[in-house]
């Protein structure tokens, strides 16, 4: 039976069998070692020229080769200790060497340590990065890090159950991945985005509490800190809710537990505004998104640091100051600011610049003085009241944004993640956590001037139908809230969830509103609709996104780097060559044709 590395310490004198990659070989005439690996780490075999089969053997293997070794496992001798491996005081001595199989040069690295392979090289040879030490501890951590979920969703009643990968096209804010049917021309099965109406289905169905480690499919351009194409979600529903906070109290344990007993790291909340929004009894904030967005300027803030948006238009309500005579003044203080270079001032500006600014003032104060070009526009009371709201103290700088307050939200929200990263604000073994409630039901589409779903039209309207009836305007209409939540994690949206909107009469009604009839709603969500009609209790949910939240707890800035098998940042698996052309006979029974593109 073949012994692991990590196990080999309780077989001291006793004769083992072993087997794995050939991670060295080290020549020393009369002796040869090999350091040999599998998935729990390295042991080192000697091979002597008494066994000679094995010693011919031993001279012709190369790094990577598949090698089974039998022999009997010693103690090292003290001088020839390894502190740097979990193994380095024991080794085996070989009496019989097999060759399982050879290995060809290898192109990418193997080996943690030495240079890193490039990543077109990794994700081309996945299967070979995939033996580096890390990349093993990474599926490890991960099938760790679902059983944790499992166990606790389990544990809490919840009934796991899959749902259909062949589905139909859901309204969920990004493209689908379309399959055409064989057996219907014309007609076409969608992947699901996420199992959102069937999840609702399951609480029609007498479901009470369901779970699911489901897969989704969105046709989105990838980024750091999102997949191309496929990615996993925790999906969950209860039946018998009418209220968000039910849900976030029920999974709100599992998160504080996976940042502590999984991760091992701090929970903490530095922004001290958002404390004002714990509620009693818990320890994560429920910030209103009308606030996130005036106090962060994003919805999705980190609270590891402070630097909130300060309000500064009443200071500024009767300037000479050409530049700040706009709707909304704010300002952002910035610790240590002061020690910022000329050209780093300018790398911040040009980075407010391309969020929408038109420049970027700022006040440096230092030597026990302020100091900046715009301080000559500026009376003695303003610039007073400046370093009074902000609480610049001597070594800070104050940043300024003055524009409509949606513009100088969203640039000031930007530069406050600049600065953060800048000067190293964000502690990998901290984490923040933070429910982002009250999002706007609709939202203003400027690309087809009109209103659209601000998320999805699943989620209930608070107010339910009283609050739709009275809404006549458009900015009555944008006033609505919908019972919806997203929890965020070190500035990343990691988990989004609402209470569900289960009322024919209301699911109609929001679709009307944006100028949709009830014929279109039936013909998307008929399948939904007839089932609400039949005693669908009210119900609620959320979905934490498992890829982002694991790439947190693991410390890691690119998201490709805690999957198997990722595309790349072009969504092209360079492994498996695809996407790729069919035949033409598989176009055909699908009833498609290729178009050319015109010149």
């Amino acid at each position: 039976m073949r012994i692991l590395a990590n196990e080999l310490e309780n077989y001291l004198n006793k004769k083992v069998e072993v087997a794995g990659w050939v991670n060295s070989r080290r020549d020393h005439g009369g002796l040869i070692f090999i350091d040999l690996r599998d998935y729990t780490g390295i042991i080192q075999l000697v091979v002597t020229p008494e066994t000679s089969a094995a010693f011919e053997l031993a001279e012709t293997v190369r790094d990577e080769y598949v090698l089974k070794a039998t022999g009997k496992m010693r103690n090292r001798e003290p001088s020839l200790i390894n502190p740097n491996i979990a193994t380095g005081k024991i080794e085996l001595v070989v009496d019989t060497l097999e060759l399982l199989n050879k290995s060809e040069p290898l192109p990418v690295n193997t080996h943690d340590d030495g240079e890193k392979s490039s990543e077109e090289m990794r994700l081309k040879y996945r299967y070979l990065d995939l033996r580096r030490p890390s990349m093993q501890n990474i599926l490890a951590r991960r099938s760790e890090f679902y059983r944790f979920i499992r166990n606790y969703m389990y544990d809490h009643g919840f009934t796991e159950v899959t749902t259909p990968i062949l589905a139909n096209s859901s309204p969920e804010g990004a493209r689908d991945f379309l399959v055409p049917s064989r057996l219907h021309p014309g007609k076409f099965y969608a992947l699901p985005q996420a199992p959102q109406q069937f999840k609702q289905l399951l609480m029609v169905g007498g479901v009470n509490r369901y779970f699911q480690i489901a897969p989704c499919f969105r046709d989105e351009d990838p980024r750091a800190d999102r997949l191309y194409g496929d990615f996993y979600q925790l999906d969950c529903e209860i039946s018998f809710v009418e209220d968000g906070e039910i849900v976030r109290q029920t999974i709100e344990p599992l998160f504080r537990s996976l940042a502590t007993d999984f991760a091992h790291k701090k929970l903490i909340i530095k922004s001290e505004p958002a404390k004002k929004y714990i509620p009693k009894g818990e320890t994560i904030p429920r910030l209103p998104y009308n606030f996130a967005m005036e106090t962060y300027g994003v919805d999705k803030p980190d609270l590891r640091y402070g630097m909130e948006l300060i309000d500064l238009t009443d200071v500024f309500e009767d300037t000479d100051f050409k530049v700040f005579k706009a709707p909304c003044i704010k300002a952002i203080c910035v610790k240590g600011g002061a020690s910022l270079t000329r050209r780093e001032i300018d790398e911040f500006t040009e980075r407010a610049k391309k969020e929408g600014a038109g420049g970027l003032a700022y006040i440096l104060y230092s030597d026990g003085e302020a100091k900046s070009p715009i301080l000559k526009f500026m009376s003695d009371s303003e610039i007073k009241n400046v370093q009074k709201l902000t609480h610049a103290e001597n070594g800070d700088a104050v940043f300024f944004g003055a524009d409509e307050r949606d513009k100088v939200n969203k640039v000031l929200g930007q530069l406050r993640i600049a600065f953060a990263n800048h000067f190293h604000l964000k502690n990998p073994q901290e984490v923040a956590y933070t429910w982002v409630i009250d999002f706007p039901f609709y939202e203003w589409d400027d690309k087809n001037h009109k209103l659209d779903f601000g998320h999805n039209p699943f989620s209930m309207p608070k107010g339910g139908l009283q609050a739709l009836e009275t809404a006549k305007t458009d900015a009555e209409k944008l006033a609505i809230v919908a019972d919806q939540y997203d929890m965020v994690m070190n500035g990343y949206e990691v988990c989004s969830g609402a209470v569900r909107n289960y009322n024919p009469e209301i699911m109609y009604k929001v679709f009307n509103m944006l100028g949709y009839n009830n014929q279109y709603v039936e013909s998307r969500f008929g399948g939904m609709l007839n089932a609400f009609k039949f005693g669908a209790p009210p119900h609620a949910g959320c979905a934490p996104g498992l890829d982002r939240i694991f790439m947190v707890l693991e410390d890691t800035e690119n998201i490709r780097d805690i999957v198997a098998f990722p595309k790349n940042g072009s969504g092209v698996d360079l492994m498996m060559n695809s996407p790729s052309e069919v035949d033409q006979i598989q176009l055909e029974e699908s009833h498609l044709a290729i178009i050319p593109e015109e010149d």
